[in-house]
């Protein structure tokens, strides 16, 4: 034990548990960071007790350290544990010392030395800090070793080096700086994102799975069409007729080359208009058929995409929505649609919900998040939703219908929670409003302008207009939910029985698919949707399916028929089985809620594994539901060759008649006639106009006095016999009978007979 004097001259005992606790309480008082790095094992540490100010500020000059960063060079501490307000000197050495202010250098340097814990407890891990304790350890601070380490930033000390600027001998394990992307690297590394970004993902394996499922549409895409090349014919001259008219003369939309001399002829059937940007591409039959088999594979990866992003925006999850997507894209009934281009193109219909949705800040699992709201999401909800309306009213004008629905249902519920249910306060904002309004308009000036042709054309056609009659032909009964049509690899076969029974099968076999309705009786019980989410899911199952029924549920007094007599445009709707399309996508919704509450249940079995990985098993069997939906959805379609395009098309000019004329031989004559467009008295549509009943008719005796003179009042210039089609008909006599004295003229261009009139 020393002693030391007080400026008081009264002796004091330095307690050896003041000593070291020295070290131990100088965290509480404030660091003094000298060098950053000082106070390794072995610094010396010099410590003073005395009870008020001692002298060693005073004597001890040599000893004195100037606490600005000259501390510690050498990686020493000086530490200061004083009950009143003592300070330590450190020598620029880092050697301490403890000067009292009568007798100089006592043995506390030496004593020092041994007590003090330099290695435990100051500067523990390599850091030093010299702090002082009691009432005047701030006065000590201030000015002389008060925070080393803003001293060292003014470059009087430097970070472990010595007055000489040795720079560290630590920088060696510093990790080394980010280096700086040039812009090349950043528009690389943006790329890269962009690409492994989900719905990139989601969007290339749609077209992927569009391309394998539809196998081989792509094969000779210039040569074959899917299913038959009667409708797929029409289709493709719609395409291509709408992309060349609107580059060439716009105003004449609507009065198409064919139906000769019939105006408003495009609006005989649904136009796909929505793809005349493709029909601008190309001309000639060829292009023709390729641009329809592109679009239609394209088709089915949109529906894919479509559906997903609309279950994902609900709250599903990945495998959850993807089951969604390709139970609505490749669901079994819609083989049978696989002609009808225009039934196939649903894609815009989810999609659009999904944007809307997103714009809205509304899920099903989560529900009105005002946060989330985003105006440019809902003028591109409603961008699609016009856009999936001008390809045809025969799947848009339910959608039209829907979407009126669902805004004045969401208006009176959000009044309702906002004034008089719940009378808080939900933020719908001004943006948004005017988004909707805006969008709205456009949607209903869309449709509007597209009615106006069809309006037209039912007034002047009577027989265009469809009768509950009509309906009751193409009405399917129950049995048609589980029967799958013949263009199904896995059930086509096994259902042949039960496709006889029905009076017209190709409308008729409407099975979504027996895993899809496994997998959403799953989701009533177990799924991420709330119980009141799916029972609504159900509800609307049933009544799309009930609707779908048309007149075979009790008529249809109460379900169909109403909407068939009371909402516009309705009762030109042919087919009310399609509207099975609505229940395909609220069962795919039940099934991904079921599959998406399956995966999160993989993922917490997984969490509680050591390692939290999930096993293989495991892993098979999230994708299960998946692979079992893609594979009942495999297709047997047939791809028959088109029929080549004579050569007289590419040189007779209109208007001009080609027989035989049926409504199956005049599709291929319009798509034939996408070389020159010239105009065609033949066509097939929906219906058939009374005038080209009469054309066929009189032309069954062709070449004669009355049909010659018939067909030049009408206007017609040309006729082309196809002799490759007259086996069995009127024509095959009559085709090489004299045409002397009925004014016209007869050449051979290749196996056509070509008439001058």
């Amino acid at each position: 034990m020393t002693t030391e004097q007080s400026a008081a001259g009264s002796p004091r005992p330095d307690a050896a548990a003041g000593n070291a606790d020295t070290a131990g309480k100088a965290d509480a008082a404030g660091r003094a960071d000298v060098a950053g790095t000082t106070g390794t094992a072995g610094g010396d540490v010099a410590e003073t007790g005395a009870t008020g100010k001692t002298e060693a500020e005073a004597s001890g000059t040599a000893g004195k350290t100037d606490a600005a960063g000259k501390t510690g060079t050498t990686g020493k501490n000086a530490e200061t544990g004083a009950t009143g307000g003592t300070d330590a000197k450190a020598d620029t050495t880092g050697q301490t010392e403890a000067e009292t202010g009568t007798t100089g250098k006592t043995e506390a340097e030496a004593r020092a030395l041994d007590k003090t814990d330099a290695t435990g407890k100051a500067g523990a891990a390599g850091t030093a800090g010299a702090e002082g304790a009691g009432g005047n350890g701030d006065k000590a601070a201030a000015g002389k070793a008060k925070d080393g380490g803003d001293k060292a930033a003014t470059g009087k000390a430097e970070d472990g080096g010595g007055k000489d600027g040795k720079p560290d001998r630590w920088e060696a394990f510093a990790s080394a700086p980010e280096p700086v992307p040039s812009r090349l690297g950043r528009a690389a590394q943006a790329v890269g994102r962009l690409l492994v970004h989900e719905w990139t993902l989601a969007a290339l394996a749609s077209l992927a799975l569009a391309v394998l499922m539809t196998w081989p549409t792509l094969r000779y895409p210039r040569h074959t069409l899917p299913q038959d090349y009667w409708d797929p014919s029409l289709q493709a001259w719609q395409m291509a007729w709408s992309g060349h008219i609107l580059l060439t003369n716009p105003a004449q939309l609507w009065q198409s080359n064919t139906f000769f001399p019939e105006p408003w002829s495009f609006a005989f059937s649904d136009t796909l208009l929505g793809y005349a940007p493709a029909g601008m591409i190309g001309t000639g039959p060829e292009a023709a058929v390729l641009r329809y088999n592109i679009m239609f594979v394209l088709a089915h990866a949109l529906a894919t995409l479509g559906a997903y992003a609309l279950a994902r925006q609900l709250g599903a999850g990945r495998i959850g929505s993807a089951v969604a997507g390709a139970s609505f894209a490749y669901a079994p009934w819609l083989l049978a649609q696989a002609g009808h281009l225009h039934v196939i193109s649903n894609g815009g219909i989810p999609l659009a919900l999904a944007m809307l949705a997103r714009g809205h800040g509304w899920s099903l699992r989560h529900g009105y998040r005002p946060e989330r709201r985003h105006d440019g999401w809902v003028y591109a909800g409603w961008l699609v939703a016009a856009w999936q309306l001008s390809l045809g009213f025969g799947i848009g004008l339910p959608f039209a219908y829907f979407l009126a629905g669902t805004v004045l249902v969401a208006a009176v519920t959000w009044f309702l929670r906002r004034w008089v249910v719940r009378p808080v306060k939900r933020p719908f904002g001004r943006r948004l409003l005017i988004a909707d309004l805006v969008g709205g308009l456009l949607f209903a000036g869309v449709g509007a302008l597209l009615a106006i042709p069809f309006f037209t054309v039912a007034e002047a056609h009577p027989n265009a207009k469809r009768s509950i009659g009509d309906i009751a032909i193409y009405s399917p009964p129950a049995s048609g939910f589980f029967t799958a049509p013949a263009e199904s690899r896995v059930w086509g076969g096994l259902h042949e029985g039960a496709r006889a029974l029905l009076p017209w099968h190709p409308e008729m076999t409407l099975l979504p698919g027996f895993v899809l309705y496994a997998l959403a009786a799953g989701g009533l019980f177990f799924s991420v949707w709330k119980l009141r989410h799916r029972l609504l899911l159900l509800a609307g199952v049933v009544v799309t399916m009930v609707l779908a029924m048309g007149t075979r549920f009790f008529d249809g007094t109460f379900t169909y028929v109403p909407l068939f007599e009371y909402l516009p445009g309705w009762n030109g709707l042919r087919t009310p089985g399609r509207l099975m399309l609505w229940a395909t996508l609220l069962l795919g919704l039940l099934a991904a809620g079921a599959v998406s509450a399956f995966a999160t249940r993989v993922r917490e079995i997984s969490a509680e594994r050591i390692p939290s990985w999930p096993s293989p098993w495991l892993r098979l069997a999230t994708l299960l539901p998946l692979v079992l939906v893609i594979g009942e959805g495999l297709n047997s379609t047939p791809h028959p060759v088109v029929p080549p395009q004579p050569a007289a098309m590419r040189t007779v000019d209109g208007p001009l008649l080609v027989l035989p004329s049926n409504q199956s031989l005049d599709q291929p004559v319009m798509l034939w006639s996408t070389t020159r467009f010239q105009d065609v008295v033949n066509g097939g549509s929906g219906f058939t106009p009374r005038q080209l009943d009469d054309v066929r008719r009189v032309t069954l005796s062709f070449p004669d006095q009355v049909s010659v003179d018939y067909l030049r009042v009408l206007g017609v210039r040309n006729v082309l016999l196809m002799r490759d089609h007259i086996a069995g008909t009127p024509w095959e006599v009559t085709v090489d009978a004299p045409v002397d004295g009925l004014g016209i003229t007869r050449e051979e261009i290749g196996d056509v007979v070509v008439y001058r009139l």
